[in-house]
């Protein structure tokens, strides 16, 4: 019982960290389109990022297959937990473009060459997206842990 409500919190403060780090990065995109001096604040705040998903997606995995909690059998037949990792699919993928960019930047800048920013508002968009779509996740959560599916999925 300790072991999992333990967990669950670990689960939720890393969606805390998450939501802090998407939304300290997509401020420091936007400072970064006038300031090319932000670019380390946009990767503090994507390593912020990065980090809360090895814990929320480490700790929704031993949720989901360990002893923890409701099962296995539980989630992967609830159509909240379907609709819950669509939502997440849609920002991994939303991701992949920031992603290779920031890995690109930190390599040029290892390097002390010139960076390229001028992607840096559209990078904020993407990631404001990504904030729209992150704060739905707790709800559909919420909805999950009560066993409530949506009627419109059959």
């Amino acid at each position: 019982m300790l072991g999992a409500a333990l967990l669950s919190t670990l689960h939720l403060l890393g969606l805390v960290l998450s939501l802090s780090g998407i939304v300290l990065r997509g401020a420091a995109l936007r400072r970064l389109v006038k300031d090319p001096g932000a670019v380390d604040a946009v990767f503090f705040a994507d390593n912020l990022w990065g980090l809360s998903a090895l814990v929320v997606i480490g700790t929704g995995l031993a949720r989901t297959f360990g002893a923890f909690e409701k099962g296995s059998g539980f989630y992967l037949n609830s159509h909240s937990f379907l609709v819950k990792m669509g939502l997440l699919g849609v920002v991994a993928l939303l991701e992949l473009w920031p992603m290779v960019t920031f890995l690109r930047w930190r390599v040029r800048q290892a390097r002390r060459q010139s960076l390229d920013t001028s992607n840096a508002l559209a990078l904020a968009r993407v990631n404001m997206v990504q904030i729209g779509v992150t704060l739905v996740i707790p709800f559909v959560a919420s909805m999950m842990a009560r066993g409530i599916g949506f009627a419109w999925f059959g």
